[in-house]
C-alpha cells in the first residue's frame, strides 16, 4: 500500500530489499490525492525503488458518498497544527483501502498486503488484532490466503526516518500533508507537524518544501 507518504515510501524501500514490491494506491476521492499521485510517479522513478518495484496500480474506492461534502478531507481544510491524531480520524479508512487491495491481490495470487502504521497509532483499524482478524475474514471471503502486515507498528517517526536515510529514500519525493499545493507541503496541518518533528528527533535535515512557516 503506497500512499506516497514518508512512512509508506520507507516501507516500500525496506520491502524491496528482499521481495518484489507491487505498489498499490487506492484513491478515495480525498482532497490531497492528486498531490500524492504526482509524488509517487517521481518516487518510483528514483533509487532505491527504481527497477525494484512493479508499475504502480491505482485502484478506486470512493468515499465521497460516505463523508459529507463539508468534511475536512473533502474540502482540504484539516484541523489545526497542534491537534491530536484523533482529530483526523477517517472512519473506515483502512477497512476501505485494504478491502480493495485484497480483491486485487487475490485475483493476482498475491497473498501479503503491507502497510505502514507506526507506534502510537490510535485508530481501531490499525491494530494488530484488527489486521489479524481482517486478514482471516478476507481469506475466507476471497477463498485465497491474505495476510496483512504492519512491519513498522513498533517504530516511531524518527526511527522510520533514520531507516529511510540508511536505505537512501529521497524524502523530498514523499508527501505527508492534508492540504498540499500540488506536491508542496502546507506546513500548517498536523501531518506537517509530525513530519517536521520526526526529522528534528531523528537528527536529520528536513529536505521538505513547506508553503508556510511552522506556527510554533
Amino acid at each position: 500500500m503506497l500512499s506516497g507518504g514518508l512512512d509508506s515510501a520507507v516501507l516500500a524501500a525496506d520491502e524491496a530489499r528482499t521481495r518484489t514490491v507491487h505498489p498499490v494506491y487506492v484513491a478515495g476521492g480525498l482532497a490531497w490525492e492528486q498531490g500524492e499521485a504526482d509524488i509517487i510517479k517521481l518516487l518510483l522513478s528514483r533509487p532505491p525503488l527504481a527497477g525494484k518495484a512493479e508499475p504502480l496500480v491505482r485502484l478506486e474506492f470512493s468515499m465521497r458518498d460516505v463523508y459529507a461534502p463539508t468534511h475536512w478531507a473533502m474540502t482540504g481544510t484539516p484541523p489545526a497544527y497542534d491537534t491530536p491524531d484523533e482529530d483526523v480520524y477517517l472512519h473506515g479508512r483502512n477497512v476501505a483501502l485494504i478491502s480493495k487491495a485484497a480483491v486485487y491481490a487475490a485475483t493476482r495470487k498475491i497473498s501479503r498486503i503491507v502497510l505502514a502504521p507506526l507506534a502510537g497509532n490510535p485508530f481501531p483499524d490499525a491494530t494488530p488484532m484488527f489486521f489479524e482478524a481482517f486478514g482471516k475474514a478476507l481469506s475466507l471471503g476471497l477463498s485465497a490466503p491474505i495476510s496483512i502486515a504492519a512491519p513498522f507498528s513498533a517504530m516511531h517517526k524518527d526511527e522510520v526516518i533514520r531507516r529511510g536515510a540508511a536505505l537512501g529514500v529521497p524524502f523530498e519525493l514523499t508527501l505527508s500533508c492534508m492540504n498540499p499545493a500540488g506536491t508542496t507541503h502546507c506546513g500548517l496541518c498536523s501531518k506537517c507537524r509530525e513530519r517536521r518533528d520526526g526529522f528534528h528527533d531523528a537528527g536529520i535535515a528536513d529536505p521538505t518544501a513547506y508553503a508556510n512557516i511552522s506556527p510554533r
